[in-house]
C-alpha cells in the first residue's frame, strides 16, 4: 500500500480556506482519481507537542493507493490541474511526500 501525504506548514502569514478545500478540491481530486484511492482523511492541526504550541501543520492530506503505478496513473496525471487550484484556498507551499505503508 502507497500514502501519499500532503502536508501545509503552519506558519504566521499561512492562509488556508478549509471549507473549499473539503468542498470544492478534495472532491475534485478524489473524481480525477476515481477507484485508484483506496482510502484516505483530512486532518487539521490543533497543538504542537508542547502545552499550548501551534500545530506544526496547519492542515494534512493523506490518499492511500495500491501502488505507484496506480498513485502515477490516478493522482499524478492530473498534478498540473492539482497544483493550479492551490491558489483557490491556500498561499502554503506544501511538502508532499511518498511513503510505503508497512503496519
Amino acid at each position: 500500500m502507497i500514502k501519499l501525504t500532503v502536508l501545509y506548514p503552519n506558519t504566521p502569514d499561512a492562509r488556508f480556506d478549509l471549507d473549499y478545500y473539503t468542498k470544492q478540491h478534495v472532491p475534485q481530486v478524489l473524481q480525477w482519481c476515481g477507484d485508484a484511492v483506496k482510502g484516505g482523511e483530512i486532518e487539521r492541526g490543533i497543538a504542537g507537542l508542547e502545552p499550548g504550541s501551534p500545530a506544526p501543520y496547519r492542515v494534512t492530506a493523506h490518499m492511500l493507493f495500491d501502488s505507484t503505478d496506480a498513485m502515477q496513473r490516478s493522482f499524478g496525471r492530473h498534478l498540473q490541474e492539482i497544483v493550479a487550484d492551490l491558489p483557490n484556498f491556500t498561499n502554503i507551499q506544501p511538502v508532499v511526500q511518498i511513503s510505503e505503508v508497512v503496519s
